[in-house]
């Protein structure tokens, strides 16, 4: 069975904010197996509206909106539905107590009349209890399609759709079960990869795609099984993978269920009730901030030098000057001072160190623009590997960040 998904809002097209709840809800979808079809952002426009729910009515059984159902004038999205579906608003006396309490409660200014109109919903549309806001979440089913509408906020989308629309969508509809697993590797190309495992792919069974998802310095090989019998399913891929990692083991770092390589290392680190500080140059605290982005991080990450300047390097991580001198500030032996340095002054057992030219200037190294230096100190041993990450700034920094987790995963579990 196959889904469309519909944002409604200005902002969204006009690129004033990024549409993160498709990808969520796609996400959960295929999780449950429900095939999205197509994603639409549309204007809040009447004609728009109205065009893009005719059009996914004609080929999908779930339509989901997001968006649209503020108490400002520009949310028209219930009155559009109320239209399509020949229907009225009628107020929802629950819907309206909810909203009382929660300005009661949680909200300083005084409800208004804009907000008590919430409560108003089409006639025929069973509603969704939104515990997190004001606006609530409205199923309606027409023929053969449910159409399901929900807040375009994102975190009260997520508890509706979890919380009550994906269950509802497993209650009332068969679905085919789709199974996937994603292999992780790092430092060979798509097209690389793709040579040295042609046989195992022409090969594959017919229930199993394979798909190359590449992203800086990384590419995650997501093998999708689809079909009415889980175990079998499961065994097949398991069996592919099997046949795979001789072929391409050396690239391989893992096996990603909905995990970043980091939150990968962080689970290693917390295992091993070990630490970890990092002295960054050019990535200028971007990989203590994908660490700090996870839960739990002050646990094993004691925190990190942005020594962006070659004086802070000096004067904070306390590199010999002389060494800079003669090695220049980007260099194998500058990132081994700095890994090191870093590691005594926070007492960690692991660190991560980097120094490079992101450019667009070579600024106090004369070496050429993307040459990096990324360093590893552990409690046994300090070492740094040069790369050369082409020459576009912001790709630079970013597969730094990413080849800094894969050498410190490696390096832990030497460990």
């Amino acid at each position: 069975m196959q889904a469309e998904i519909i944002t409604i809002g200005d902002e969204i097209l006009i690129g004033q904010i990024v549409d993160s709840n498709s990808a969520f809800i796609s996400k959960e979808l295929n999780k449950i197996g429900v095939s999205v079809y197509q994603i639409t952002s549309i204007q809040d426009d009447r004609e728009h509206i109205l065009d893009a729910l005719k059009t996914a009515r004609e080929r999908s059984s779930i339509v989901i909106l997001t968006g649209g159902l503020g108490p400002t004038k520009d949310d028209i999205t219930k009155k559009t539905l109320c239209e399509f579906f020949n229907d009225e608003l009628v107020q929802n006396t629950k819907v309206l107590e909810h909203i009382e309490e929660l300005f009661e409660k949680y909200i300083s200014t005084p409800i208004s009349d804009l907000n008590r109109e919430q409560a108003l919903v089409p006639s025929r549309a069973e509603v969704l209890h939104n515990a997190n806001g004001t606006a609530p979440g409205l199923w309606i089913k027409n023929g053969n399609t449910a159409f399901i509408s929900l807040p375009g906020v994102p975190f009260e989308m997520k508890n509706l759709l979890k919380g009550i629309v994906l269950p509802k969508i497993m209650e009332e509809y068969e679905r085919p079960y789709i199974f996937h697993k994603t292999i992780m590797t790092y430092g060979l190309g798509e097209s690389a990869i793709a040579e040295k495992i042609e046989e195992w792919e022409d090969n594959l069974p017919s229930f199993i795609k394979l798909a190359y998802l590449p992203n800086l310095g990384r590419v995650r090989l997501r093998l999708t099984a689809k079909g009415v019998d889980k175990e079998i399913l499961k065994a097949g891929v398991e069996t592919e993978t099997k046949k795979l990692y001789p072929l391409i083991g050396d690239i391989i770092y893992g096996e990603e269920e909905d995990e970043s390589i980091e939150a990968q290392t962080a689970k290693l680190l917390v295992q091993k009730k070990m630490t970890l500080a990092t002295a960054e140059s050019f990535t200028g605290g971007k990989i203590a901030q994908k660490i700090t982005a996870i839960p739990g991080a002050s646990s094993y990450f004691k925190g990190s030098i942005v020594s962006y300047a070659t004086a802070t390097k000096i004067k904070v991580l306390g590199v010999p000057e002389d060494l800079i001198s003669e090695y220049s500030v980007v260099s194998e032996e500058v990132a081994i001072a700095m890994a090191k340095n870093v590691r005594e002054i926070l007492g960690t057992d692991f660190s991560i160190a980097t120094t490079g030219n992101a450019g667009p200037t070579k600024g106090d190294s004369k070496v050429d623009v993307g040459t990096v230096f990324i360093a590893i100190s552990s409690p046994e041993h300090t070492f740094a590997q040069k790369f050369t990450m082409g020459n576009h700034r912001e790709r630079i920094v970013q597969k730094s960040v990413n080849k800094a987790f894969e050498m410190l995963q490696k390096e832990i579990l030497n460990f």
